[in-house]
C-alpha cells in the first residue's frame, strides 16, 4: 500500500495541498526544494521547525493503528509511505520511507566527517538554521525534496511489493507526486485489486477498482471492523 498526508491529517498534521497546506503564504513546493533552501535556509528551517513541533505534539490516529494491526495480522503487508512524520512507526508499523524522515538531519554539503544522516529530535531547534557539528556548515532535513531522487534501494523494495501483491491500497494521497504515485499503476498492471481511500477524488480515482471518498481514519476503522466480523463468522 501507499500512504500519504491524508493518513496523518486526522492527527492534526496539515497536508501539503488545500487551504491548510499553506504556511505564511508559502507553498510547500517552494520551500521543500534545494533551490528554496539555497535561497533562504532560515525560512525553510523555520517551516520544518514548525512542522516538527506539530508532529511532536500529535498522536497516531485510528488509521495508523489499523495499518499497524494489519501488519501483525497478515503475513505480507507492506506499507510504503510518502509521510516523513514518523507516526506510522509510533503506532508500531514497519514502513518503507520513500521521502525520508523529518526527525533525521544531514550535512548540507555532505562533508566527509559526517555520517550520511542521523537522528535529531530537538523541538525547537536552536539556533536556526542549525549547523553541522562535524564541519560547521549548514544542516538540512534528511528528507527528499521536490526534484530530488528517491533512495533507490527503498523504492526497489516498494516496487517489488507492489508488483507482487494481490490488493493495493492508495490511502490519503493525491497520487500526483512521482515516482511514488506510480506504485499503484505497477500493482494494477501486475493484476492487483486497487482500492483508493481519500476524502476527495484524485487523478487515480477513475482508474482504480474501488474509490472510497472518506477520511482515512474512519474508512480504515470501518474496514477493520468488517474484517474482524468476517473472521469471527
Amino acid at each position: 500500500m501507499l500512504t500519504g498526508a491524508g493518513v496523518s491529517a486526522p492527527s492534526g498534521i496539515p497536508t501539503f495541498r488545500g487551504d491548510e497546506g499553506l504556511w505564511r503564504r508559502h507553498r510547500a513546493e517552494d520551500l521543500a526544494t534545494p533551490e528554496g533552501f539555497a535561497r533562504d535556509p532560515r525560512l525553510v528551517w523555520e517551516w520544518y521547525d514548525w512542522r516538527r513541533g506539530l508532529i511532536a505534539a500529535a498522536e497516531p490516529n485510528a488509521a495508523h493503528h489499523v495499518l499497524a494491526r494489519w501488519q501483525r495480522r497478515f503475513q505480507r503487508c507492506t506499507i510504503a509511505t510518502q509521510n516523513v512524520d514518523g507516526l506510522h512507526e509510533r503506532a508500531g508499523a514497519d514502513v518503507l520511507r520513500l521521502h525520508g524522515s523529518i526527525w533525521r538531519v544531514a550535512c548540507h554539503r555532505r562533508c566527509a566527517s559526517s555520517p550520511r544522516d542521523w537522528e535529531d529530535h530537538r523541538v525547537p531547534i536552536e539556533p536556526l538554521p542549525p549547523s553541522c557539528p562535524y564541519c560547521g556548515g549548514l544542516l538540512r532535513p534528511a528528507v527528499v525534496w521536490f526534484g530530488e531522487p528517491l533512495d533507490t534501494d527503498v523504492f526497489a523494495q516498494a516496487y517489488e511489493a507492489a508488483a507482487s501483491c494481490e490488493v493495493f491500497l492508495i490511502i490519503g494521497t493525491s497520487a500526483q507526486v512521482q515516482p511514488a504515485a506510480s506504485l499503484w499503476e505497477h500493482a494494477r498492471r501486475a493484476g492487483a485489486f486497487v482500492i483508493e481511500i481519500n476524502p476527495t477524488r484524485t487523478v487515480a480515482s477513475d482508474d482504480v477498482d474501488v474509490s472510497i471518498q472518506a477520511d482515512a481514519a474512519h474508512a480504515l476503522a470501518s474496514i477493520d471492523a468488517a474484517l474482524g466480523a468476517a473472521a469471527d463468522a
